[in-house]
C-alpha cells in the first residue's frame, strides 16, 4: 500500500491512557505550497515548501469526566520523511492550531519532519475569556491543566502512534520547537514529561507564570498609582537614549545592546528630564517629563513591594516599552498609552489583565483601574499560591530528562518587551546550581537586540535547531551559534551567540567587526579596557 493510500482513518488507532478517542479524520493533501518566514520558525531559516503531499490527520478526544474536547492535528509527509518528528508550540494564550503553529508545521514538513500541533481543548479562542470560568468565582481548572501540561504529553503520545501506523516504524528522534507559550510548553515537557522528546528548543519561555503575567500589568499599575500617563514619544526617546549610551559597551557600535548589565548600571533616565524632543503624537516639540522617567524606570526595575523590595525582574533598557508591531503574540507594549487632545490613557497588555480578572479575582468585569499597591502585591501572592503547581513551569530538577539523554536549548532576546529575559537566565542558573555538568544537557543563549521571539534590531538564532539535532544525534554540543543582522550602515553584521555564562568578545585587533571570526566566547570579566569600534 502506498503512503497516500494509507492516509485513511482505518490505518490509525492511537491510545492515550485516561483518554477516549472521539473521532479520527485522515485525508491526503496534495500540491501544498507555502512560504514560511524565519520569524515563524524561531530557530530555523526561511523555507519555501512547494507541491508537497502529506497526510492530514485530526484526532479528537476527551478525558472522561472532565468535560473537555481536544483536537490534535498531524501532518505526515509522503515523499520526503526524514524519519524524525517535530512538534511545534503555540503563542500568547493559544496552545496551537493557529497561524503561527501552521506556519511552523509547514516549515517542519518542508524539512522532512512529521509534525503536530494541539488546541489543548480551547478551540479557536485567542484569549481565555470563553473558557476560563465555569461560572463567576469558579475557574475551569481542567482546561487550564490541559493548556499548561496535560495536552502536551497526550500530543506526543498521539503523534508517535500516528507515525508508527503510517510509516510502519517509530520516529528515530523526536523534537520540540516553540517560543513564548511554545517555549514554556517546551520546558514543561522537559520538567514533567521528560521522555516525550529527545531534543527541545525553547525560546523566550513564559515560565514563572504568575510573575510574568503580573509583570505585563505592573507598568499600568504603576502609572495608575502615580496617576500619570506619559506620551509614548517620551518613553521612546528615553529608550533611544539608553541604546545610544549603551551600544558600544561590547566594543562595537552596531545598533544593539549586548552588555545589558553594564547598561543598567550606567544609564539614568532621570538625567533626561526636561530634554526637548520631537513628538510625533503631538506634532510639536516637548520636554521629557519626570513621569516618563519614572515609568521607564519602574518597568526596568520590575515589580516592587510597598516597602521597595524587588519581587520580580523588569525588562532590559533597550526593550520597546510602547509596543512592538512586529510581534504577533501580543504587540501591546507594557508602558503603552493612547493620547488624544492632550490627555493620555493606559492601554493594557491583555496577558496580565485577563489573568488578574479571570483567574485571580475570578470576575470578568473586575475593575483593575484603581487597585492599591498592596492589593496588587497580594494578588500576586494569591496567584502563586493557587496556580504555581499548574502553570509556573519553573522546576529546575531536570534529573529524569538528563538521564533519558535529552538535550535542551533555550534562547531569549535581550530586547524582549513582553517576557523579561532575566527570567530565563534565572531558570538556567537555578538548573546550574543543581547540576555541575549542566552544559552536558542544557545550554542557554541570550540574543542581543532580539525582541519577543522575533523582531527588534538583532537577528534570530537560525542555526540553533540544526545544532540541537547534531547534539542529540551526534553528540556535537553547540559551543556558539551564529547570528546576523543589518547594522546601522546597512551592512550585514555577523556575530556569535554564546551560552551562559560566556559572552561574545570582539577582538579589537580584527579589522572588520562584521565578520564572525572577529568574535569569540569568553568568560565574563568585570573590567574591559578595549576600544570601541564604530561601524
Amino acid at each position: 500500500m502506498s503512503l497516500t493510500a494509507a492516509c485513511v482513518p482505518e490505518v490509525f488507532s492511537p491510545i492515550v491512557f485516561g483518554s477516549e478517542i472521539l473521532t479520527l479524520q485522515a485525508s491526503p493533501v496534495t500540491n501544498y505550497s507555502a512560504r514560511v518566514p524565519s520569524a515563524y520558525r524561531f530557530t530555523q531559516p526561511s523555507i519555501s515548501v512547494e507541491n508537497a503531499t502529506f497526510c492530514n490527520i485530526t484526532v479528537t478526544y476527551t478525558h472522561p469526566g472532565q468535560n473537555d474536547t481536544i483536537n490534535v492535528e498531524a501532518w505526515l509527509p509522503v515523499d520526503n520523511w526524514n524519519g524524525r518528528f517535530q512538534a511545534v508550540g503555540g503563542g500568547g494564550w493559544v496552545a496551537g492550531r493557529f497561524f503561527l503553529s501552521y506556519s511552523a508545521m509547514a516549515g517542519a514538513m518542508g524539512d522532512g519532519y512529521a509534525t503536530i500541533t494541539t488546541d489543548a481543548g480551547l478551540g479557536n479562542a485567542t484569549d481565555p475569556s470563553p473558557w476560563a470560568l465555569l461560572s463567576p468565582g469558579n475557574v475551569d481548572l481542567y482546561k487550564l491543566q490541559d493548556l499548561a501540561s496535560v495536552s502536551l504529553n497526550d500530543e506526543a503520545i498521539i503523534g508517535k502512534s500516528l507515525i508508527q501506523s503510517f510509516y510502519g516504524k517509530p520516529p528515530s528522534y523526536s523534537y520540540w520547537n516553540g517560543c513564548s507559550q511554545g517555549g514554556r510548553q517546551g520546558l514543561m515537557l522537559a520538567q514533567r514529561y521528560p521522555t516525550a522528546y529527545d531534543g527541545i528548543a525553547a525560546g523566550a519561555p513564559a515560565i514563572y507564570w504568575s510573575e510574568l503575567v503580573f509583570t505585563t500589568f505592573w507598568t499600568q499599575q504603576y502609572m495608575a498609582m502615580i496617576n500619570e500617563y506619559p506620551y509614548g514619544c517620551e518613553i521612546d526617546a528615553i529608550t533611544a537614549a539608553a541604546i545610544a549610551k549603551c551600544d558600544g559597551f561590547d566594543g562595537v557600535v552596531d545598533g544593539i545592546v549586548a552588555d545589558v548589565e553594564e547598561c543598567a548600571a550606567n544609564f539614568d533616565p532621570f538625567d533626561l528630564i526636561g530634554k526637548v524632543i520631537d513628538c510625533a503624537q503631538t506634532n510639536t516639540t516637548m520636554q521629557i517629563s519626570a513621569a516618563a522617567a519614572k515609568v521607564a524606570n519602574a518597568t526596568w526595575e520590575g515589580i516592587v513591594s510597598t516597602t521597595g523590595r524587588r519581587l520580580w525582574h523588569g525588562l532590559n533598557l533597550d526593550a520597546d516599552l510602547t509596543g512592538d508591531s512586529s510581534s504577533s503574540f501580543n504587540p501591546t507594549g507594557l508602558a503603552a498609552t493612547k493620547c488624544s487632545n492632550g490627555t493620555c490613557v493606559p492601554v493594557a497588555n491583555n496577558l496580565g489583565s485577563l489573568w488578574l480578572q479571570l483567574f485571580v479575582e475570578k470576575q470578568p468585569d473586575f475593575d483593575l483601574s484603581n487597585i492599591s499597591h498592596q492589593k496588587f502585591v497580594d494578588m500576586l501572592h494569591d496567584s502563586k499560591q493557587q496556580y504555581d503547581s499548574i502553570t509556573a513551569t519553573s522546576d529546575p530538577d531536570l534529573s529524569t530528562f538528563k538521564r533519558a539523554g535529552g538535550k535542551l536549548l533555550t534562547f531569549h532576546g535581550l530586547a524582549d518587551n513582553i517576557i523579561t529575559p532575566k527570567s530565563t537566565e534565572q531558570y538556567y542558573r537555578e538548573v546550574s546550581e543543581r547540576f555541575l555538568d549542566v552544559r552536558d544537557f542544557y545550554r542557554h543563549y541570550p540574543v542581543p537586540g532580539l525582541g519577543h521571539c522575533f523582531g527588534g534590531t538583532g537577528g534570530q538564532p537560525l542555526s540553533l535547531f540544526d545544532q540541537l539535532r547534531a547534539w542529540v544525534e551526534n553528540g556535537t554540543a553547540p559551543e556558539s551559534s551564529p547570528m546576523s543582522f543589518p547594522g546601522p550602515n546597512g551592512k550585514v553584521q555577523q556575530r556569535i551567540l554564546c551560552p551562559l555564562p560566556q559572552k561574545a568578545k570582539y577582538d579589537s585587533g580584527c579589522r572588520d567587526p562584521a565578520k564572525v571570526e572577529c568574535w569569540s566566547c569568553i568568560a565574563p570579566r568585570n573590567e574591559d579596557s578595549s576600544p570601541v569600534t564604530e561601524l
